[in-house]
């Protein structure tokens, strides 16, 4: 049975990597069967009104970051909102997005997806600044250290973390440190780097309606 994060990716016609390395993998449901499910592969989608352009790219983003949608509506009012609103508006938002706690971790190597990552740090493996977090919402800023707890260390989902680590290209904005397994924000995220799947001043005119 195709999985539900496979379908959403398959509906909204972009790959947003919701299962970590199947993803990348030629199994990826998205190279064999690149249209929607429950649609044949000769059959032609229908042209998107203007709302349904703006639905789709607030799924892409939302769904990319593993966002409920309550949760992603708040981050983008808030944006919205200020009332020192500039053109910056998109990087300001995916500044917020990338410093959740669950996102850095998935930055940093610690986990192969966003849910995972979601998973791990509500499960309480992560400290951050030496004390213990369990909320992936929490937001990081410059100078803070993000370290695998000694206990966890041990679990199996940990074992192979090192040798990942050593591979893994984390952004600019953070440093990892492989022999401690700990992470650092040295940054800002930025639009450019984060490079996401979605136009996002269509979702700005979709929160503004």
């Amino acid at each position: 049975m195709l999985d539900n994060k496979c379908k959403i990716c398959r509906r909204l016609g972009v790959k947003l990597f919701l299962k970590g390395e199947k993803c990348l993998s030629p199994k990826c449901p998205l190279i064999r069967k690149p249209y929607p499910p429950g649609m044949k592969r000769k059959k032609r989608p229908r042209a998107l009104s203007e709302y349904g352009k703006e639905l789709r790219e607030k799924q892409k983003l939302r769904n990319w970051y593993n966002l409920r949608e309550r949760q992603f509506r708040k981050y983008v009012k808030e944006i919205l909102n200020k009332k020192s609103r500039t053109g910056d508006a998109a990087n300001l938002l995916i500044q917020k997005l990338e410093s959740r706690f669950d996102n850095v971790v998935f930055r940093l190597g610690f986990a192969s997806s966003r849910s995972q990552a979601r998973q791990i740090v509500s499960h309480g493996h992560f400290l951050i600044n030496g004390k213990r977090v369990n909320i992936p919402a929490c937001q990081l800023k410059k100078g803070d250290k993000v370290t695998l707890r000694p206990l966890s260390q041990k679990k199996k989902i940990f074992s192979n973390l090192a040798p990942i680590l050593k591979k893994h290209q984390a952004p600019s904005w953070l440093k990892v440190n492989v022999e401690k397994l700990e992470g650092e924000v040295v940054g800002l995220p930025n639009l450019e780097e984060a490079s996401p799947p979605a136009e996002i001043s269509t979702i700005f005119e979709y929160y503004s309606r």
